[in-house]
């Protein structure tokens, strides 16, 4: 079964690429600038650009969008157009590309936790309703593109993830410096609830989708047990052996980030109800085992 991945260079793309190559799959990665990993094929393009490239997504029997500008800048307008259009436009490219060809893939295409806004202390599943705001707007938008394959005949699943851990990136590789600086602590009142999910788990989940057709529409990769952010500070402090009581004051944050900060302080109580109920059983389905996983367990 072949694959074909956008964003397969970043920090999640690495992770799954292997997981997808050590499965069995033959995986085509598409790349600005190629950074060759062994057993894979590279494509040069640009994914918000239609191309030469879009011919190469209908020789695939399974498509995976991971591309998108970060998010963690300071939000001028400019960089809100490459945050929205590397992801509106990738996913529009992908679909236009399906619908030239004579089959039809498995389509995953991401989208994020922002799609809520800040929600409190309400659960969120698959069918809760999305939020206003610059994020939740990407994120719907980000979301309905793909869902357009469902027009063509294509089984689409858009796979929110949860902030996803692992060494060498992502949300540890931003936290990492300052708890080992004996900065670290909560952000805001720290209250706010957290999705996350363990590299490994994400890459399960992805390698169980072909084989549970019953899983379409949205689906939430993160874990069984959100935290709040206090919590994840104190089990992150205690895993790296840091102290975890500085903390960040929502008025700081909002002064320094702009409005990024709302994504920092919103609450996103994710849970994933379609996994667990297709039957996927996590490895890490708590946040104590997933650092213990990435960092060693401590006496």
């Amino acid at each position: 079964m072949k694959v074909f991945v956008t964003g397969g260079t970043g920090f999640v793309g690495g992770f799954l690429c292997q997981a997808l190559a050590q499965a069995g799959y033959e995986v085509t990665i598409l790349t600005r600038r190629p950074a060759p990993m062994e057993g894979f094929a590279y494509l040069t393009g640009d994914p918000t650009r239609e191309g030469p490239w879009m011919e190469e997504v209908t020789r695939h029997d399974w498509v995976i969008n991971l591309a998108g500008a970060s998010i963690f800048a300071h939000w001028t307008e400019e960089k809100k157009k490459v945050i929205r259009e590397s992801r509106i436009l990738t996913t529009r490219n992908l679909v236009k590309a399906m619908a030239a060809g004579d089959r039809l893939p498995l389509f995953c295409s991401t989208s994020a936790p922002g799609y809520f806004g800040d929600r409190g202390e309400e659960i969120l599943t698959e069918e809760s309703p999305p939020a206003d705001g610059f994020l939740a707007e990407v994120a719907q938008e980000w979301e309905w593109e793909a869902l357009k394959a469902r027009e063509l005949g294509a089984r689409v699943v858009i796979t929110r993830f949860g902030l996803v851990l692992g060494r060498g990136g992502g949300l540890l590789g931003t936290l990492e410096p300052a708890f080992k600086a004996f900065v670290g602590g909560p952000a805001g009142d720290g209250r706010q609830w957290m999705p996350w999910i363990h590299h490994e788990d994400l890459c399960r989940a992805f390698l169980f989708l072909p084989a549970h057709p019953e899983l379409s529409g949205p689906v939430h990769f993160c874990a069984p047990n959100p935290v709040r952010n206090w919590d994840f500070a104190k089990a992150l402090g205690r895993a790296l052996g840091r102290p975890s009581f500085l903390t960040a004051p929502a008025f700081m944050l909002r002064l320094v980030l702009g409005e990024l900060s709302q994504a920092v302080l919103s609450s996103q109580r994710m849970v994933p109800d379609k996994l667990l109920q297709a039957g996927f059983e996590f490895r890490y389905p708590t946040l104590e085992q997933a650092l213990a996983a990435i960092y060693g367990p401590r006496d």
